[in-house]
């Protein structure tokens, strides 16, 4: 076998291996985005007066930190349909990554709140801001400059869960590297690819978040 095999494999296929890496980018962001809204939601419930709230919050948190991410993605694609509810392998994914994160982004945002002095809420309150409007306008501004740098270790996990879609045949980075390792045998050679890319996705978005992690830091000690 010619020495430049290894490459040519890699290099011939590696339209199929960049299709899947930008399906893995847009199920990363559009995943990470519907979890921080929802997560954000779920935190503040967890910290609210009303206590229904509070309690639905905290079942959701336990349940799914507390239940494997592949069986909610099995349960979306393979159980729902029983009900008559249909989604795509695609939609599967998404909805579970996004639902089962968003029980983390909702731990993080609940720590920053809590970390804000109680004076500022009373403080708002006593000048007329309802509770609502306190949280977006004062609280959850400052909660998220606070929980930035662990929400950014929690989106590149995130990223990385997305392999588990190819589980469900999500034609993303790791399902298009098994299919090509169906087809050419050259096992080092595809997943060693697909590791690089993986790495071209996480480390510049690790080194974000440490440069943003830094720069709230050294603000944080001008203060």
């Amino acid at each position: 076998m010619p020495p430049d095999y290894v490459g040519k494999v890699v290099i011939d296929n590696l339209p199929l291996l960049l299709e899947g890496f930008w399906i893995t980018i847009w199920l990363s962001i559009l995943s990470s985005l519907i979890s921080l809204v929802l997560g954000t939601v779920i935190g503040v419930a967890r910290i609210v007066p009303f206590r229904p709230l509070r309690s639905f919050g905290t079942v959701y948190v336990e349940f799914f930190r507390n239940t494997p991410l592949l069986i909610q993605l099995f349960f979306f694609y393979h159980g729902l349909p029983r009900a008559g509810i249909t989604f795509s392998a695609f939609e599967s994914a998404l909805w579970s990554l996004a639902i089962y994160h968003a029980a983390y982004v909702a731990e993080a945002v609940r720590a920053g709140i809590q970390s804000i002095h109680r004076g500022q809420m009373e403080a708002a309150r006593s000048l007329g801001f309802s509770y609502l409007a306190t949280m977006r306008y004062i609280i959850l501004p400052q909660a998220f400059a606070i929980v930035i740098p662990p929400l950014g270790n929690l989106f590149i996990a995130l990223l990385k869960n997305t392999s588990l879609a190819s589980t469900i045949a999500v034609a993303e980075l790791l399902y298009q590297g098994e299919v090509l390792d169906s087809r050419t045998f050259r096992t080092f050679e595809i997943f060693t690819a697909v590791g690089i890319l993986y790495l071209c996705l996480t480390l510049p978005l690790g080194g974000f978040v440490n440069l943003v992690e830094r720069r709230l830091a050294r603000a944080g000690r001008g203060a």
